[in-house]
């Protein structure tokens, strides 16, 4: 299989009416809990070598992930070879030891190792998985699995209902000797959407996945997401976020697999805290003629501030997108779900097109997924300063009025990286605005211990409080330019 013959496939079933996965699964392995399904592991042993440097394990079907992925491998120079389901493949864990299941059954995803160490090539480690719908996960050296990428969003945040495709078949690639990037080619499906994509990916730190599609609408599509991001906020900083928001029981300060959107254009990036708490679900759009790339990141990046030594949320990856081809103007769309649970991913981000996408059309955006972890890092553009935390609290406290007014509230915004000045007289000033209501009496302080820099501002709600969010902007700026990225909070 080649992609271009995937395109052309994907192409012809889009001409047709959508056939779903039949509903197959046998029942033993459709009654199973989430921790008998979690006991059925991959013999290691039984792990397809893909060259010196990689290998592959598989995922059995059973409990949610019920449909039923193809896989085959690719050589380079010969016809694809499909894999071959068998029991004996897994330890089918307490519940399921000593049954077997048809040589039909096919599998639910697969995971690639990669031997990040040269001088250990034997020990490979798990750092890209492909598991439910057209969701996958990659990771660089060092990092824990955190948020998601997916292969395309359909009318995420509604109206209507949110539609998931399905990688429905996988052509993995078997690296020639001394390659560290393998390749692998994918079948989308859904009602909506027929796709080919091509997965080029180069592990190490930071894994870098190039993403080549070929998209062909069944129908209509009023949103489509391009190269979706999905991860989970619970709490950060300060709380949740939302104004009024029930704060958690938690010993642990802060939890979290993205605590931001940035999102970059030519000559600014914004900085979008993410919040949690609000009544009811809500999208954010950032609208853009030229987008350099948009990401959701980890940039809290100490152990204390999670307290959480089997999570390690300071070790998650930030994944940053970086258009190539077939974007266009638009918005990069942030979709935030109220949620009390950790195991929930309730962050969506994604670039949506201007325009709808018509039944019909073909798309073939093009794209780099790059993992990130502590910044400054390259891939993520524009040479300026970064929103390290956002603090805020009663104005009540430290600028107290008589009557008081509890609605007030005071925010503290730390910047730190490159550009900022070192001199403490240097004259800073601040560049605010409010889509509601009224930022007043900054103040801005060098901060010696960090070597950044500290804006305090007081953000005045106005009598009547519009429906949604209040969203409050500030940057830094030296003699007129800008030295930092644009804060972006909803208040």
């Amino acid at each position: 299989m080649t992609f271009t013959s995937l395109a052309g496939h994907a192409k012809a079933l889009a001409a047709a009416p959508y056939r779903p996965r039949p509903d197959d699964l046998p029942p033993a392995l459709k009654a199973l809990t989430y921790d008998a399904y979690r006991a059925i592991t991959f013999h290691p042993g039984a792990s397809l070598r893909l060259g010196p440097h990689f290998s592959a394990q598989l995922f059995h079907r059973g409990f949610l992930q019920a449909k039923r992925v193809e896989l085959f491998l690719q050589p380079a120079d010969g016809p694809a070879v499909p894999i071959a389901y068998g029991s004996e493949l897994f330890d089918l864990g307490p519940t399921l030891r000593g049954q077997t299941f048809p040589s039909d059954l096919g599998f639910a995803g697969f995971r690639l190792h990669y031997a990040f160490d040269e001088a250990r090539p034997d020990i490979q480690e798990e750092f890209l998985v492909f598991l439910g719908a057209s969701y996958f996960r990659l990771r660089g050296k060092g990092q824990e699995y955190g948020l998601s990428a997916r292969g395309a969003a359909i009318g995420t945040g509604g109206p209507g209902a949110e539609e998931f495709p399905d990688f429905t078949a996988f052509w993995i690639g078997a690296p020639e000797d001394g390659t560290r990037t393998v390749e692998i080619l994918a079948l989308l499906e859904s009602p909506s959407l027929t796709g080919a994509y091509r997965f080029r990916v180069t592990p190490g730190d930071p894994s870098v996945m190039r993403v080549e599609t070929s998209l062909h609408p069944r129908s209509a599509i009023a949103r489509l997401g391009l190269a979706p991001l999905t991860s989970m906020f619970l709490h950060g900083q300060n709380g949740p976020g939302a104004p009024g928001a029930e704060p958690f029981d938690d010993f642990r300060p802060q939890v979290h697999d993205s605590d931001g959107l940035a999102v970059a254009t030519r000559g600014d990036r914004l900085w979008r805290p993410l919040v949690n708490g609000r009544r009811a679900p809500q999208i954010s759009a950032f609208a853009v003629d030229s987008l350099d790339g948009f990401g959701l990141l980890q940039r809290e990046r100490t152990f204390s501030a999670y307290l959480d030594t089997q999570a390690r949320h300071e070790s998650r990856p930030g994944l940053w997108v970086t258009p190539e081809s077939g974007f266009g103007a638009g918005a990069v769309q942030l979709f935030e779900i109220p949620s009390r649970e950790e195991y929930m991913d309730n962050i969506v981000a994604a670039f949506v097109a201007e325009a709808p996408v018509a039944a019909g059309s073909a798309l073939s955006p093009r794209y780099t997924l790059t993992t990130v972890g502590a910044e400054p890092v390259a891939v993520v553009p524009g040479n300026l300063a970064r929103v390290v935390s956002t603090r805020v609290g009663s104005a009540e406290r430290l600028r107290p009025t008589t009557p008081p007014s509890p609605g007030r509230r005071l925010y503290a915004v730390d910047f730190e990286g490159p550009g900022l000045p070192r001199d403490p007289a240097a004259a800073v000033t601040a560049d605010l605005s409010a889509s509601a209501g009224t930022l007043v009496d900054p103040f801005i302080e060098f901060v010696p211990q960090t070597g950044g820099w500290r804006l305090y501002v007081e953000w005045r709600p106005p009598e009547a409080r519009p429906a949604g969010d209040v969203v409050l902007r500030a940057r830094l700026l030296l003699s007129g330019r800008a030295i930092t990225e644009t804060w972006d909070a909803a208040a």
